[in-house]
């Protein structure tokens, strides 16, 4: 397939999502859309929607690139096929929103191949890119309820270590984010951690992180915290 295809069909989806309510819901439908290239099987449509995430200037044209992949969040075969491309996808993030939705495909190739996506997520906890960072951590567990499998405690807590002193906001809600679904997994040494670096972490993931634990637990923390 061409640029110039590429760039017809980034045309033809922009249009339908301008002529579409900005709603998320109704963005959200938008994926049920019917192109002129929806006939393809997916290894070629990903190349198309891979343009059109890293072309598009409009936010909501660029999210329908996610919302196609979401619709494969639970195929196997389908989720290996698109990691090697949407992986450059972060690359692109210009928000939490964007962030956190890759997040929920990424969360679930972790599962299926850790090998290959650990290392990745790693290089983007020292990243100087703040998106990078949050989505180093955040993808890590994502809503925990979602997952089947998990990394041990002691893989996901040193990336959390490693962003406890970050400046920016974002990345301090995603370790908040993610110590608080850390606690849903492995409750007993995430409250310990808590304890251990209830000075050491920031106001901003504090609240989200204690969201989980026990009226006790959260007390507890509180009187140390003073």
């Amino acid at each position: 397939m061409s640029k110039n295809f590429y760039k017809a069909c980034l045309i033809e989806v922009d249009k339908v999502v301008k002529r579409s309510p900005k709603t998320a819901t109704a963005q959200r439908q938008l994926a049920k859309h019917k192109y002129s290239f929806s006939f393809l099987p997916f290894d070629q449509q990903i190349l198309i929607w891979n343009y059109i995430w890293k072309h598009a200037n409009s936010h909501m044209t660029k999210t329908q690139a996610y919302f196609y992949c979401e619709k494969f969040a639970h195929k196997k075969k389908e989720l290996l096929v698109s990691w090697n491309i949407i992986k450059h996808w972060q690359n692109y993030v210009t928000g939490w929103g964007e962030c956190d939705a890759l997040a929920k495909l990424y969360t679930k190739i972790l599962e299926l191949i850790p090998r290959q996506v650990l290392p990745v997520l790693k290089s983007w906890n020292r990243s100087s890119n703040q998106w990078k960072r949050r989505q180093s951590v955040v993808s890590l567990l994502y809503f925990s309820r979602t997952k089947k499998l998990f990394l041990p405690y002691k893989e996901i807590i040193g990336s959390i270590n490693n962003l406890l002193n970050d400046k920016e906001y974002y990345v301090q809600k995603g370790v908040g984010w993610t110590l608080k679904e850390l606690y849903r997994v492995y409750p007993k040494p995430t409250f310990e951690y808590l304890k251990e670096n209830i000075k050491k972490i920031s106001p901003i993931a504090f609240t989200p992180a204690i969201e989980k634990l026990t009226l006790k637990e959260k007390q507890e923390l509180k009187r140390f915290r003073k």
